[in-house]
């Protein structure tokens, strides 16, 4: 894909359903009681791996666009699939559904994609060991084979800041006997446990000086109701971004979600001067959900732009573009506490620092995050090595940039936003 520098960005845009509330929202309504009526269902190649995982788990669901009906089997009527589950490139399926297949009378095999089987399993497979369940894994990474066994409730802290450790292990706590505890020393993303709660699940939340303790008791029934998904505000990143750093943009992007554990990209931006307007608030499903209006421009009075810290596990998955805007910031961009970026589908640490590089951007590497200094970017050939955050990342850079980038294997943004490379040249004034 060949893009262009742009004037500015401007329109309406519908980004995609999200991607995290979309997979959970299958999940729970497949194991739910009752028939759930799901809308806006994200469209990305990820979230079709969990629709079709449940297909094979013998749940009968019906998809027109990003409409999607589920009818629930409830927590004892999943079948044992004739076939291993393929998931493809996505993390959250695998990570996710283990801890549904954790608790079922059955053997089921998960694999994936070549990168989602370099990607690390261990952090799922001890909590559910210790749970009962019998795994059997490639040094800690997938496929996965999960043997049947009656699962015990555990109380657990999990090791880093992860939202799919902490959603597989309460998953998996639906059917132990017992209540299942997970602790948190830094928050992380909270769609499952409001998504739990919508399905009339009774999650105790309790904060104290050891951390946030979330639980689930394993009696619990799930009861199916209907889900409105918001568009999804990492896919919305990306636009933001490109509208903060062209003067004169004027970008609105409607029915984003806007919780507050995913919403910090908001408040980074707005840091950096940008005029982000949040409008039109409300909730639908236990989320909440608003139209942003983004007016162009960066004025960073700060003398140092650092991210570290806990606002990192909210922040993870818009890294790449951030790296992108730093490169506009007068005085760059540091960030730090960002390992995990290392195991995502790339190392994508390594991938913006080679491709920015490429763009002639100053950057230095660190082995938990990156410091980017203001820079004027030149076209470039980029590889997007086969990650769509890196891939819509270096879209956006190719509107800052002198000449006509290309962007390499750009397909691959289709895993979470697919079209994006359609709404780029729509909502670009490249005159």
């Amino acid at each position: 894909m060949k893009v262009s520098r742009a004037n500015r960005v401007a329109g309406e845009v519908r980004v995609p359903g999200d991607k995290s509330i979309s997979h959970r929202a299958a999940m729970m309504s497949a194991i739910a009681d009752g028939s759930t009526s799901i809308t806006n269902y994200a469209t990305s190649a990820d979230c079709a791996n969990t629709l079709e995982c449940f297909r094979r788990l013998g749940v009968t669901i019906e998809k027109t666009g990003s409409d999607v009906t589920v009818n629930g089997v409830g927590k004892n009527g999943l079948i044992e699939p004739a076939a291993e589950l393929d998931c493809g490139n996505s993390g959250t399926t695998m990570r996710l559904i283990a801890g549904i297949l954790a608790g079922q009378p059955f053997e089921s095999t998960l694999i994936g994609d070549e990168s989602l089987q370099r990607r690390p399993m261990k952090r799922i497979i001890e909590p559910l060991t210790r749970m009962g369940a019998e795994i059997e894994s490639i040094d800690g990474r997938a496929p996965l084979s999960i043997r049947a066994r009656k699962l015990k409730a555990i109380e657990y802290e999990t090791p880093v800041a992860s939202a799919q450790i902490k959603s597989c292990v309460l998953l998996a706590g639906l059917f132990a006997d017992g209540r299942t505890a997970i602790i948190e020393k830094i928050p992380t993303r909270d769609h499952t446990e409001r998504m739990l709660r919508h399905f009339r699940v009774d999650v105790n939340i309790a904060t104290g000086n050891d951390g946030t303790r979330i639980s689930v008791d394993g009696a619990a029934p799930l009861k199916a109701r209907d889900i409105d998904v918001p568009g999804d505000i990492s896919s919305a990143a990306f636009l933001l971004v490109a509208a903060a750093c062209l003067p004169g943009s004027k970008l609105r992007l409607l029915n984003v979600g806007v919780n507050a554990t995913r919403s910090a990209i908001v408040d980074v931006l707005k840091s950096f001067g940008v005029n982000i307007t949040i409008e039109n608030l409300r909730e639908s499903g236990g989320e909440p959900i608003a139209d942003l209006y983004v007016s162009g421009g960066l004025n960073s009075q700060q003398a140092e732009n650092v991210i570290r810290g806990k606002v990192i596990a909210n922040l993870i998955d818009e890294i790449p573009i951030l790296a992108i805007l730093g490169t506009q910031l007068e005085n760059g961009l540091e960030v730090r506490d960002a390992a995990e970026l290392r195991v995502k589908e790339s190392d994508r640490i390594a991938a913006v620092a080679d491709n920015l590089r490429r763009m002639n951007a100053e950057i230095e590497e660190f082995p938990d995050g990156l410091r980017v200094s203001r820079s004027q970017l030149k076209a470039a050939v980029i590889d997007s090595f086969g990650d769509h955050r890196i891939a819509m990342a270096f879209g956006v850079a190719g509107l800052l940039a002198d000449g006509e980038t290309e962007v390499v294997g750009a397909e691959c943004a289709d895993v979470s936003f697919p079209g994006f490379f359609d709404i780029l040249p729509h909502v670009a004034d490249q005159g």
